[in-house]
């Protein structure tokens, strides 16, 4: 997605944005007006960890090619360079919002033994939903969080936010591990989609098939296809052709490139293959939707 001009948001602006959060310099913020909508209606770069819990309402978004939906006792992860879109809430809706750079995240949870289990989360599952207690136990965490960033009074402020945030991640982790025991995932399952996913993410413009995944994974085609549909209930092309679609919406949208040119930049043999694609997966030609969108109409 490098060649697609899609606003990117960082805590610099989201500091300044957001006038009634609480903020270390650049570094962390907390928020808890999630109701008020933000200024950017269309598709943004995160430029920094995200995690929320919604506590009242719904909301819905997509992160890159997945579709999530965020209720009540939902928490939601998205990591740094993902893009969200379409973000849509109901008019009760509203949450507790923590977010942090990845270097103040790294540099805080540098001797944690295992961050597998959260990074596992925003690739497998980024909403995972809280049973109430686990709820009621993140608020208090994020209003003593809130609070401690608040003091700017103690010169270890940063030093009690930073233990502060390991503790909450300790016991996400936990959770995510029992959601993950709850649906009778595998851990192979899990990590093959891992580290397909990543693959994907890198590749994906200039490699869609699968048999390619499964050399660069130095496992069969057939066992990737059972671990991915095991661990996610979809194959590794549904996954590959999201990604795919996903980029050229976006380019369609924020570019000015024919639609030739998004077809060669797409790997793509020719814009009429391309242009058949595109159609059978959405039900548009590129044409179409790039008007319709272009209009501020359609989705």
């Amino acid at each position: 997605m490098d060649n697609v001009k899609i606003p990117e948001t960082d805590l610099c602006a989201a500091k300044e944005e957001l006038r009634n959060a609480e903020a270390i310099d650049t570094d962390i913020l907390f928020w808890d007006r999630m109701n008020e909508p933000p200024a950017n209606g269309g598709p943004m770069r995160m430029g920094f960890l995200l995690v929320s819990l919604c506590t009242e309402g719904t909301a819905s978004l997509t992160i890159d090619a997945q579709k999530c939906v965020i209720e009540s006792n939902d928490i939601i992860l998205i990591p740094e360079g993902h893009v969200i879109d379409e973000y849509e809430v109901s008019p009760d809706f509203n949450g507790l919002c923590m977010m942090m750079t990845t270097s103040f995240f790294y540099d805080t949870m540098r001797n944690v033994s295992d961050l597998s289990s959260m990074l596992l989360l925003s690739r497998t599952h980024p909403v995972v939903r809280l049973a109430q207690r686990e709820t009621d136990i993140y608020k208090s965490y994020f209003e003593l969080l809130k609070a401690k960033t608040a003091d700017r009074a103690n010169r270890f402020r940063r030093h009690v936010v930073q233990a502060l945030i390991q503790a909450m991640f300790y016991d996400l982790g936990g959770t995510v591990f029992k959601a993950q025991a709850a649906k009778d995932r595998q851990p192979r399952a899990d990590a093959i989609f891992a580290n397909f996913i990543m693959l994907v993410e890198q590749n994906f413009k200039s490699e869609r098939r699968v048999a390619w995944y499964a050399d660069r994974m130095c496992i069969s085609p057939k066992y990737l296809a059972d671990s991915i549909k095991s661990a996610s209930k979809c194959t590794p092309n549904e996954w590959i052709d999201k990604y795919v679609i996903f980029e050229i919406k976006l380019r369609l949208r924020n570019t000015a490139k024919s639609i030739k040119e998004i077809a060669t930049e797409m790997s793509f043999p020719n814009q009429s293959f391309f242009g058949k694609f595109f159609k059978e997966h959405t039900g548009v030609s590129p044409t179409e939707y790039r008007k319709v969108r272009n209009n501020g109409t359609g989705g």
